[in-house]
């Protein structure tokens, strides 16, 4: 079985040490919606995270 995952939306935004709690809490409750949420550091600007919202 082939699992594809569409990539929806991506932004950047100002880091903060929290920003993994809402990613979290995103993942939690919309994987049933077949949403998945992910969060990396960028890697040209450390006070910058990428947010991405992926379809499953």
């Amino acid at each position: 079985m082939e699992s594809k995952i569409q990539v929806l939306a991506t932004v950047k935004i100002q880091h903060s040490p929290d920003l993994y709690k809402i990613v979290d809490c995103l993942n939690r409750t919309l994987k049933k919606n077949d949403l998945m949420f992910g969060l990396a550091l960028d890697e040209q600007d450390k006070n910058k995270a990428v947010f991405t919202i992926y379809r499953t």
